[in-house]
């Protein structure tokens, strides 16, 4: 078990979390959710040791071990893939190195044989002698074939090295898993393997993810950063999300008759303390409104973003029809003889292995590419707007938002942007943050501003919920459910696929794979993995 006594930070006069105190139980899956810079990863590192608090004490039982998903790249380079994840456990990989060490020498004294005697015990106890199973199966859930074990860490793409970095954070059974973001960089197959392995795990885990799905499957518990501190629901993310409704709206109510009722005694009492016959009423009711408590409701750090895509006409019959596309990246082709053919009222979710593919896709689409043959064709009543997956070419120049938003039609002056960006969580000073000191949150926001004032009707969104947190993906994905004309887009968040696409589009190595079909029928159907299986043969296979 591990608890916190009086945990308090701030950040100047910014309160953070006050006065903190929280077990966390075996058994249990703790999701850590609040806004942007509520504290999340901080309080993590707090729990991990790694910073200190302003005030109060972490608690761990004697003799438990902590684990904790760190995803930095570079700490491991100099090591193969299979030390990085056995050096998740310290202190059997230290009795590993030493036993070798010893077994390594030349003369093998009698004080050795002592000494490795002792090294074996111990080794033995924390079932050393299956380390290469566990790695292999951490590593083989995750994506990391056996092909890349042996080579160093810094050999490996970003992606592969955060998946080794969680393949370490869950070796050897550690009694208290703190995971950071581990969804990031893996594939729906690699999230899936990820929840069932928690569902297993019998200890204690404490995950901040911006997956909502993820939450909903991991998780037996949510722990809520806000209003100052850390209150607990027991259930997934979607229980806490209507508890927390619940629980707010009758907060509200309360307060709303408590003001109704102060207000009704404050007239009565204006209206007749001076008259004779009425001061003993008047004087009673006086007595109720000083007893009378209204709470002062404290202000939520959950801001939601107003996401809106109004289309300026509807689309006509004819929306998108691609012929023959490919397309070489790098030697590699990428996209091969594509043909499609985009419908009213679709709206596709593109799903592959390959994200290159669906990338340079989108590109071509959005004009930003060309392909090397085949055409592409968008119908007379179309205007598109793009949303890519990278977006630093946008912020290239230093200027304010209102300047970087006024690049934009409708060009109608400084007014409206302030407007515009305030509905986008920009207000007041914020307005006139400098472009290149934008987070990733932060310019995701702009882009889909920049996407809303063109009124398009066929949306295209590379990845968009990436660097979001879970209120503005909230906010984008209903407002894409509702959005009534076409979308093209691709995700790896598998709520916000199941809850918009009407229509899966899989890019295989061996073709496409094209349904009219929810996500969720889409993995479910029988004809769909076969004929996957069939276009991926000796090839990794992630479904989204």
């Amino acid at each position: 078990m591990i608890s916190t006594n009086n945990i308090s930070l701030a950040y100047g006069k910014r309160i953070i979390f006050k006065d903190v105190n929280i077990k966390f139980t075996p058994g249990n899956c703790y999701g850590l959710i609040g806004a942007n810079g509520a504290g999340k990863s901080t309080f993590l590192k707090i729990l991990a040791g790694d910073i200190d608090a302003d005030n109060g004490t972490v608690s761990l039982v004697k003799g438990l071990r902590l684990a904790m998903l760190r995803q930095d790249q570079f700490a491991f380079d100099e090591e193969t893939v299979f030390n990085a994840v056995i050096m998740g456990h310290k202190r059997l990989y230290a009795v590993m190195a030493e036993r070798d060490a010893i077994y390594a020498k030349e003369e093998f004294t009698e004080e050795d044989g002592v000494r490795s005697g002792e090294l074996e015990a111990e080794f033995a106890e924390m079932n050393g002698y299956d380390v290469e199973s566990e790695a292999a199966v951490l590593l083989n859930g995750l994506g990391i074939g056996e092909e890349l074990r042996q080579k160093k860490m810094q050999e490996l793409d970003g992606g592969e090295k955060v998946r080794v970095l969680l393949a370490q954070s869950l070796f050897g059974n550690p009694d208290i898993l703190l995971l950071d973001e581990p969804t990031n960089h893996l594939d729906l197959k690699s999230i899936q393997w990820l929840e069932e392995f928690l569902g297993r795990f019998q200890n204690t885990v404490i995950v901040v993810s911006h997956d909502r799905h993820f939450l909903n499957q991991a998780c037996t518990h949510i722990a809520d950063i806000d209003f100052g501190g850390i209150r607990t629901y027991v259930g997934n993310y979607d229980f806490w999300y209507e508890a927390s409704q619940l629980v707010l709206k009758q907060k509200q109510d309360a307060n709303k008759k408590a003001t109704d009722k102060a207000t009704e005694l404050k007239d009565f009492i204006a209206r007749f303390s001076s008259n004779a016959s009425k001061a003993k009423q008047a004087t009673s009711r006086k007595k109720l409104l000083d007893k009378l408590e209204i709470e002062e409701l404290p202000v939520s750090s959950r801001k939601y973003p107003f996401v809106l895509f109004k289309p300026e006409r509807p689309c006509g019959n004819i929306i998108l029809e691609v012929e023959g596309l490919c397309k070489t990246i790098g030697g590699v082709k990428v996209l091969d003889n594509l043909n499609l053919v985009v419908n009213k009222g679709d709206k596709i979710a593109f799903m592959g292995v390959n994200s290159l593919a669906k990338t340079t896709l989108f590109q071509i689409l959005a004009g930003e590419l060309e392909p090397d043959s085949g055409d592409f064709r968008w119908g007379q009543t179309i205007a598109s707007a793009y949303y890519p997956k990278e977006n630093s070419s946008y912020f290239k120049k230093e200027m304010t938002l209102i300047q970087w938003l006024c690049q934009y039609p409708p060009h109608e002056g400084e007014a409206f942007a302030r407007g515009f960006l305030g509905r986008m969580l920009f207000s007041g000073d914020d307005a006139t943050k400098m472009t290149n000191v934008l987070s990733g949150g932060e310019k995701v926001r702009c882009m889909l501003s920049r996407m809303m004032l063109t009124s398009a009707n066929v949306l295209l969104f590379d990845e968009p919920t990436n660097h979001l947190d879970l209120e503005s993906i909230t906010a984008l994905n209903n407002s894409l459910m509702s959005f009534t004309e076409v979308i093209l887009f691709t995700s790896h968040d598998h709520k916000f696929v199941s809850t918009v696409a009407n229509r899966i589009v899989e890019l295989t190595p061996g073709g496409v794979i094209d349904r009219a079909m929810s996500f969720d029928e889409y993995l479910e159907s029988p004809d769909v993995n076969a004929l996957r299986e069939q276009y991926c043969q000796g090839q990794q296979v992630a479904a989204i």
